[in-house]
């Protein structure tokens, strides 16, 4: 990876991307909840025009269509800017009854962009969602996975989650539906396609700064072989932690 030693933004151009593996969970949900109950899976993402690519990714898992919001104004946008706009496109698409995002993405890990949306569209949301319990045309019960506890919890619709990978196993690309993807609609919209405030997007929206990014300096550390008998080696190791300090 590369960064712009200006703006210290991550240069994407001519970059490959790849699915989060997160939101893959998500549109496996979505396809589920669409085989049991009708409707259309709508994928939505913001990015560089190669961002398309992955995108086909999901027309070819089975989603039936897919928008794009790529443009030069979006660029530099920190997750609260990122949240609004995703916010205000999925306003323009409307009708939406569920949003799942994956749980983080595995660029930064932040896991803010599914609930910044939620704020911005007034929605209840749900996180770290490992099991779609129940689902009808008002409302749906999942159970999140907090590590240290599992919460039930009914959202009445339209409504947020987040989804954690092990909510389900998504499905592969057959050949037949990587060919098809193809002939599912594909939109691209730019910044003059949304109704925006233009002072909460790209740069000028995103009151995340980076200061500063560097690479650490490799260090080098001497392995010490310890005794194979077992109480010999834990006497040695409490002399190397006594005489570092540690302990």
């Amino acid at each position: 990876m590369k960064f712009d030693p200006h703006t210290h933004n991550l240069v994407r151009t001519n970059v490959a991307g790849r699915m989060n593996p997160f939101d893959q969970n998500a549109i496996e949900a979505a396809l589920d909840l669409r085989e049991a109950n009708g409707g259309d899976v709508i994928l939505l993402s913001m990015g560089p025009d190669s961002t398309v690519e992955t995108l086909r990714d999901g027309l070819a898992m089975g989603a039936d269509e897919a928008y794009l919001l790529s443009s030069r104004a979006f660029a530099g946008s920190d997750t609260l800017a990122t949240g609004y706009i995703l916010a205000q496109a999925i306003q323009k698409i409307g009708a939406v009854d569920l949003i799942l995002f994956g749980r983080q993405a595995v660029d930064a890990d932040t896991g803010q962009v599914g609930p910044i949306v939620a704020e911005e569209l007034t929605l209840p949301q749900a996180t770290f969602v490992t099991k779609i319990a129940s689902s009808d045309a008002q409302h749906v019960t999942v159970i999140r996975d907090l590590d240290q506890a599992l919460q039930t919890v009914e959202l009445t619709l339209p409504a947020v989650a987040t989804v954690r990978g092990e909510l389900n196993q998504p499905r592969y690309e057959t050949p037949i539906n990587i060919q098809n993807s193809f002939k599912k609609p594909l939109t691209t919209w730019n910044e003059k396609d949304l109704v925006l405030d233009q002072q909460r997007i790209g740069q000028a929206g995103s009151p995340t700064i980076v200061r500063k990014i560097y690479a650490p300096e490799p260090v080098n550390r001497q392995a010490v072989a310890l005794p194979e008998d077992p109480d010999r080696a834990a006497s040695e190791l409490l002399k190397i932690l006594q005489a570092n300090g540690l302990i």
